[in-house]
C-alpha cells in the first residue's frame, strides 16, 4: 500500500462545499428517510391514537352541535380555547388530517421499498452452508450406510414445503462433498407487508368513505311520523362529504311506530328499541313497507346506507281552543336537559285559526306561545317541577302562557326550544298564566282562550350515514388481522445438510458423515422442538444432537 501526498492547501480547505441546490437536496433527501422509517411511522400511528382521545371524551358538532354549545356556554374562557383549537370536529381538524396523512405517506415509503426486498428476496437462492456447522444454535451429525448422492437425496425427498438448493463442491470442499441449502416461513414477512398495506387501504378506505359520504340526523315522534331523504332539507342537521354536493342522495323513507326504553331501578338505560318500517329500492315504485327494529348498536343496513338509533326524548302535545270554539292540537320534541331524570324544556308556539283574524297585524298579536318543563316523572317541591326518573310513569308541566307576536311570520329564525327574549322585552309577547298541569288538565287565559295539557309522545333521533366504502373497510380490517396472524404464527428458518464420505471405512461398506445445522430467526418461537421433529425424520433415532455452546461457537 502507498501514500499519496495531499497538497497542504487541499488539506487546509477540507471537503468542497455544497451549494444551495445540493444542501436542499441532500435536505429533501434526509427528510424523506426520516419520514419513510418505521420508527416515524409507529409515532405517527401512536400520535394518531393520542389526538382521537380528545374525540371521544369531548362533544364533536358532528354528532350534537347543542351539547358542544352547552359545553361552551358553562366553560366560556376554556370552552372558546378549546373550540379555536378545533377540539369539538377533532377528526375534521387540520391537526389531526395532518397527522392522518403523514401517517400514511410514511406507511406507503416503508412499504414499497420492503415489497421490492421481498420479491427480490423470492427470486434468490437460498444461502449456501456456512463453513462450520457446529457454531449454529442446533447441529447433528452421523454416519449413515449410503454414498453422499444417496444420502443427500434421501433428505432433499423429505424437505418437502422447503425451497432447496444442492451445490456440489466448492472452492474449500472435501473431496466427494455435497451440500444441501433449505429455507422456509417466506409467508412471515409476506403476513407483515399484507399487514401493512391492509393498514394504509384502511385508511384510504376511511378517508374516501369522508370524501363522498355524508351523515344526517332527524327527530321523528313515534307514532307514525315518517321522512325520506330526498334531500338534504328532510334532515334536521346534515353533514356531507367534500365531494358531495347535496344532489344524488340514496331513495329511502322510513316511518317510525313506537319507541321503549328499558330502564334499571337506578333509572340508568339498559336498551333502547324502536319499531319501524322503510322503503328502499323498488319499494318505492311498489309502495312496499318493510318491518325492521332499531337498538343500539344494532343500525338498520340499507345497501351502503346505516340508521341508527341514536337518542329519544319526548314531546308533550297541547291543544288551544280560542274562544269562538276553533282548536288546535300541536306536539314538538323538548330537549331532555337532565340525561339521567329526562327533564325536558322546549316551547311551542300556536298561530290562530285561519280566517279567525282577517287583518294580518290582529292575527299576529293573537298567536299564544308556550314555554316551560316537562317531567317524565314529576317531584313537586312546593311550586318547582323536577323529574326523578326517566321513564313517563307520571308527566306534568310547569309552563308559562305567553300571548302577542310569537315570531311565526317574522322571517327570522326561531329557536326550537326556547323563546326569543328581545319579543318579550319589547312587549310584543306578553305573559298571561303559569301554572303546572298534568294530562288532561288545563288552564283558562283572560281573554277565554283554553289551553289543554294532553300527555306526551316518544320522540326518535335517527341518523342516516351513507358510507360507500364500508364493505372495503371491512375486507381491509379482515385482511389486516388474517396479515398479522400470519406474521406471528409463521417462523423463518434455515437448514443446512452437509455429506461427504467417511475418512475411513472397510471393504464393501458405503459410510458416508452427514451434518445437519439449524438457524432461526425466532429460536425461542419452538424452533428447538421442530428441530429435533425434522432430524429424527431425516437421519432416525442414531443421529447425535449437538446444540451449540459459547465454547465450540468460538472455536
Amino acid at each position: 500500500m502507498t501514500a499519496t501526498d495531499i497538497p497542504a492547501s487541499a488539506a487546509a480547505s477540507g471537503p468542497p462545499k455544497q451549494g444551495p441546490f445540493g444542501r436542499g437536496l441532500a435536505l429533501l433527501r434526509n427528510t424523506w428517510r426520516g419520514l419513510t422509517s418505521m420508527r416515524t411511522a409507529l409515532v405517527l400511528l401512536f400520535l394518531l391514537a393520542l389526538a382521537a382521545i380528545p374525540g371521544a371524551l369531548l362533544p364533536q358538532r358532528s354528532l350534537n352541535t347543542q351539547k358542544v354549545d352547552e359545553y361552551i356556554a358553562a366553560r366560556p374562557t376554556l370552552g372558546r380555547l378549546m373550540d379555536r383549537v378545533e377540539l369539538f370536529d377533532v377528526f375534521g381538524s387540520v391537526w389531526f388530517t395532518a397527522i392522518y396523512v403523514l401517517l400514511f405517506v410514511s406507511l406507503i415509503g416503508c412499504i414499497l421499498p420492503r415489497c421490492v426486498e421481498y420479491f427480490h428476496a423470492l427470486r434468490a437462492r437460498p444461502v449456501a452452508a456456512p463453513r462450520n456447522l457446529s457454531r449454529l444454535p442446533h447441529h447433528v451429525t452421523t454416519e449413515v450406510d449410503e454414498t453422499p448422492d444417496e444420502s443427500i437425496t434421501r433428505v432433499r425427498s423429505e424437505l418437502r414445503g422447503w425451497r432447496v438448493e444442492r451445490r456440489d463442491g466448492g472452492p474449500r470442499a472435501r473431496d466427494g462433498e455435497i451440500t444441501l441449502s433449505a429455507e422456509k416461513g417466506y409467508l412471515r414477512e409476506a403476513g407483515n407487508l399484507v399487514f401493512h398495506v391492509s393498514l394504509v387501504a384502511l385508511l384510504a378506505a376511511v378517508a374516501i368513505g369522508k370524501l363522498i359520504g355524508y351523515e344526517g340526523q332527524r327527530i321523528l315522534v313515534a307514532d307514525g311520523e315518517e321522512f325520506c331523504t330526498t334531500s338534504p332539507a328532510s334532515f334536521d342537521s346534515f353533514r356531507a362529504g367534500l365531494e358531495l354536493d347535496g344532489t344524488g342522495l340514496t331513495p329511502m323513507c322510513i316511518r317510525v311506530h313506537d319507541f321503549e326504553a328499558d330502564y334499571l331501578d337506578t333509572g340508568q338505560a339498559e336498551m333502547f328499541t324502536s319499531n319501524i318500517e322503510y322503503q328502499f329500492g323498488e319499494d318505492l315504485t311498489t309502495g312496499t313497507w318493510r318491518s325492521a327494529q332499531l337498538k343500539v348498536n344494532h343500525p338498520l343496513r340499507v345497501g351502503h346506507d346505516r340508521v341508527y338509533l341514536q337518542g329519544h326524548g319526548y314531546a308533550p302535545i297541547f291543544t288551544v281552543t280560542w274562544p269562538n270554539g276553533e282548536t288546535r292540537t300541536e306536539r314538538i320534541q323538548w330537549a331532555p336537559d337532565d340525561a339521567t331524570t329526562f327533564l325536558s324544556s322546549g316551547v311551542m308556539r300556536f298561530d290562530p285559526p285561519g280566517g279567525m283574524f282577517p287583518d294580518a297585524d290582529e292575527r299576529r298579536r293573537n298567536q299564544i306561545a308556550i314555554e316551560g318543563l316537562f317531567a317524565p316523572t314529576a317531584s313537586f317541591d312546593g311550586t318547582l317541577l323536577s323529574s326523578i326518573f326517566p321513564d313517563m310513569l307520571d308527566p306534568a308541566v310547569a309552563i308559562d302562557i305567553y300571548k302577542g307576536d310569537a315570531g311565526l311570520d317574522t322571517g327570522s329564525p326561531q329557536s326550537l326550544f326556547s323563546l326569543n327574549g328581545e319579543l318579550i322585552n319589547q312587549g310584543r309577547l306578553v305573559k298571561q298564566d303559569r301554572v303546572n298541569l298534568k294530562p288532561g288538565e288545563s288552564t283558562t287565559l283572560p281573554d277565554g282562550t283554553v289551553v289543554r295539557f294532553d300527555g306526551a309522545v316518544d320522540f326518535v333521533n335517527l341518523q342516516v350515514s351513507h358510507d360507500p366504502s364500508q364493505m372495503w373497510v371491512l375486507v381491509a380490517a379482515v385482511t389486516m388481522m388474517a396479515g398479522l396472524l400470519g406474521s406471528l404464527v409463521v417462523k423463518r428458518r434455515r437448514i443446512w445438510v452437509r455429506v461427504y464420505p467417511a475418512g475411513t471405512v472397510a471393504e464393501g461398506e458405503r459410510r458416508t458423515v452427514v451434518e445437519l445445522g439449524g438457524l432461526a430467526r425466532t429460536d425461542q418461537a419452538g424452533w428447538g422442538d421442530e428441530f429435533d421433529r425434522l432430524v429424527e425424520r431425516l437421519l432416525g433415532d442414531d443421529a447425535r444432537h449437538e446444540p451449540a455452546t459459547r465454547e465450540n461457537r468460538k472455536s
